[in-house]
């Protein structure tokens, strides 16, 4: 009796079910573009509070094109084309693909929209020497010896970057006008620049002097369509989004405007550039970070700084990143999700990659993750809930003298069917949408909500009295117990989980249990392979499963019965 008792008591299914469901989980997942690299990050995903992600290919098409260039001065042509040809790590290839940086590829686009093909350009000016692109810097500087102009850097960059380093070129005011206006259409901008020298590097060429102002050159990178409506779903679901950019202000404020993030309500409070946000203690952020909704001029290293601020807030944190300096905040952080066209660094510090880049993949990863807590739940209620009937059924009818109600081959049965069908058919449940209209779960929440413990208490207490009522009547009635008795309560017993298999798969749902047949195919076959494997059980189990066989009428009581 306490070899049985225990075999009963401990739930050894549901480390299988945990892993059964969370592999399942990945497999699906892969099918809506999100490419689990860490089993555990597919279920922390359904309790992430904050998202921190990026603007360019997250939020938008990363489909670069140079909207309006304005160009100050008299400065040739050939300087200008040659300048974007030269100072570039990009390449088009034989379909006018970009090959590298988008931005840049954007530039190249341009030119040979205007009839210039940038290679020959490119060839013709031999590189001297090259500082490429940082954030820190944010710029980028290449120095080359060009056949028709001597020696000369070109600088490309952040405007305000390039612009403080350029003199002669007009009404700065001007400019700063035109800047803000390409900003506050969502833009992206550069600054151009050259300087003729007669220096070996870039470094001792920026020393000499201010640069020559070209002009600015504004790229538009349009909103994904499917992106504000899955921000709505994230922010309805509980979790906040941040934008963390390198894009200026205005334009990082018109994207959150674009995708529903940054309202009319907003003020400064929401908002810092990477300069002030590196400026400020720990202790000034840690009041701030939770209202902050976006971080414009960010570094990867602020990335890194806000996961762990908010962490210290007690958030639960998914960070995206592509490059390889977003490697620490992905790493840092509970999920980290890299982007399918990201680098390799990027993507192994990672959890979870996107393969389509898109932020909607981050909405339906969240809604997969919440949908797999809630089927391990089921599980948890649907198993305990026979522990407790059948620990109570065997000890009480041990106690008062009747022979073992279930025999240790028939609770082995029953143990199969509450660890492995049970895990099958739980994990085998599709992801619920209903599951974005709640909140994030706290981090500490004990996996048996109240709502679980008064089901399972509910039920089986209801179990346990018309069990053991069986039992005793027919003790008092026939003074003891026959097989066909012992029969129809074993069977009773089976099949009052198999509808408790229902109860646990309508917890916390809105609608019925038989709502999706075709998507719950697989919950419905294991069903039916526990039915039918209690009728053969019965009907051929003989002396090794103590039973006999019944007639269709008493299994016709027996499953009508049990339903109710």
């Amino acid at each position: 009796l306490a070899v049985t008792l225990i075999v009963v008591a401990v739930p050894e299914g549901l480390p299988m079910s945990v892993t059964l469901s969370l592999a399942v989980n990945m497999r699906r997942m892969l099918r809506t573009n999100n490419l689990v690299r860490k089993m555990h990050a597919s279920e922390t995903m359904g309790a992430i509070t904050v998202i921190c992600t990026d603007k360019t290919g997250t939020l938008t098409r990363n489909q670069m094109r140079v909207f309006e260039t304005k160009l100050y001065g008299d400065t040739p042509d050939a300087i200008v084309d040659e300048g974007i040809a030269a100072n570039s790590t990009a390449f088009l290839d034989a379909d006018a693909r970009v090959i590298g940086n988008p931005t840049e590829g954007a530039l190249l686009l341009w030119l040979r929209d205007r009839g210039v093909d940038y290679a020959p350009l490119r060839d013709a000016a031999r590189v001297v020497d090259q500082l490429t692109f940082t954030t820190e810097r944010k710029f980028m500087a290449t120095l080359v010896e060009s056949p028709t102009e001597g020696r000369v850097l070109y600088v490309k960059g952040a405007p305000e970057i390039v612009l403080d380093r350029c003199s002669g070129f007009g009404d700065k005011e001007e400019v700063v006008r035109q800047l803000t206006a390409y900003q506050n259409m969502a833009m992206r901008t550069l600054g151009l620049a050259y300087r003729k020298t007669e220096a070996d590097t870039c470094e001792q060429a920026l020393s000499e002097g201010p640069l020559t102002f070209i002009g600015i050159a504004a790229i538009s990178d349009p909103v994904r369509d499917d992106v504000p409506a899955a921000v709505g779903e994230c922010l309805d679901a509980g979790i906040a989004v941040k934008i963390v950019t390198g894009d200026t202000p205005a334009t990082a404020k018109e994207i959150g405007r674009q995708i529903g993030l940054w309202t009319a309500e907003d003020t400064d409070y929401n908002h810092l550039t990477g300069t002030e946000f590196a400026a400020m203690s720990d202790e000034e952020l840690l009041g701030r970070v939770q209202a902050l909704k976006i971080m414009s001029r960010a570094r990867p290293l602020d990335k890194q700084r806000l996961v762990r601020l908010l962490q210290q807030c007690g958030e639960v944190v998914a960070v995206t990143g592509d490059g390889t300096n977003d490697a620490p905040a992905l790493n840092f952080a509970n999920v980290g999700l890299s982007m399918g066209s990201g680098t390799s660094v990027a993507k192994d510090a990672s959890d979870i990659t996107l393969l389509d880049d898109s932020f909607a993949s981050i909405a339906t990863a969240v809604m997969w993750g919440r949908s797999l807590y809630r089927n391990i739940q089921r599980f948890v209620l649907f198993q305990l809930t026979i522990n407790f009937a059948a620990i109570l059924i065997c000890f009480v009818g041990a106690v008062f003298g009747t022979d073992m109600p279930l025999t240790v081959v028939q609770i082995l049965w029953v143990n199969i069917i509450m660890d492995t069908f049970a895990a099958m058919a739980m994990a085998s449940l599709p992801p619920n949408p209903e599951v974005m209209l709640e909140k994030p779960r706290p981090r500490n929440e004990f996996i048996i909500t109240r709502a679980m413990a008064r089901t399972l208490f509910t039920c089986g207490i209801i179990m346990v009295a018309v069990l053991l009522g069986m039992l005793f009547w027919w003790t008092i009635t026939t003074g003891g117990l026959t097989v066909r008795q012992l029969t129809v309560f074993f069977s009773t017993f089976v099949f009052l989980q198999f509808w408790n298999m229902f109860n646990a798969k309508g917890f916390e749902t809105r609608h019925s249990v038989f709502s999706c047949l075709r998507g719950c195919r697989e919950f419905f076959l294991i069903l039916l392979a526990i039915a039918v494997g209690q009728v053969l059980i019965v009907e051929f189990g003989g002396e090794v499963f103590r039973t006999e066989p019944l007639a269709w009428r008493e299994w016709a009581v027996i499953i009508g019965s049990t339903s109710l």
